[in-house]
């Protein structure tokens, strides 16, 4: 019994952990546009602005963004058919485990030579909670139509991010590639 306890919660913490890792990504475009008539981008400055996080993360974010969109055979340009935007929010998350956990601990209490009213080995209790905190992110994509001044396509993505300045380039370009791979939309074909 004890060994499916600790297999069982050996699995919900990979289930946990590997969620943790996850983006989760999701796309909406306007239905009418066409997407072949969009070849060339350019940042919208006024947009990016607006966005709440540090000047270097939208560094960051911009280059990755330039580099998907380089690779799908979009050329930068000072007349785009495209002006990218982005936006950003985030969440803090606090997680509280209790990790009531132990069989056969050495220590006070419990079965033991003394009856339970001494130091002996037995049965104890770890019932120190652990806190975590971690912090979702949203990035929000925006393509709009730089003749019409509207938006054609948003690309959303939500996961967990890093302060680990290691990591932090690879996560934020993991976190533009998901979203972008979702451009352009895989239209109905009647």
């Amino acid at each position: 019994m004890k060994h499916l306890i600790k297999a069982f919660s050996l699995l919900l913490m990979v289930v946990i952990i590997s969620s943790c890792s996850s983006i989760q990504v999701a796309a909406d475009y306007d239905k009418k546009a066409n997407f072949n008539d969009y070849k060339t981008f350019a940042f919208f400055k006024t947009g990016i602005d607006k966005a709440e996080i540090s000047d270097l993360d939208k560094r960051r974010i911009l280059r990755a963004i330039e580099a998907e969109l380089l690779n799908k055979g979009f050329t930068k340009s000072e007349n785009p058919d495209l002006l990218i935007s982005l936006f950003t929010k985030s969440n803090q998350r606090v997680d509280v485990y209790n990790n009531t956990w132990g069989y056969g601990a050495w220590g006070w209490g419990g079965w033991g030579p003394y009856g339970g009213m001494g130091p002996g080995w037995g049965w104890g209790w770890n019932q120190q909670p652990s806190v975590s905190t971690s912090t979702e992110g949203q990035l929000y994509i925006d393509l709009i139509d730089a003749k019409k001044k509207e938006l054609v396509w948003q690309g959303m993505g939500t996961g967990y991010l890093t302060q680990n300045m290691e990591k932090k380039d690879a996560r934020i370009k993991e976190f533009v590639a998901e979203i972008m791979a979702k451009y352009p939309p895989e239209l109905d074909k009647k």
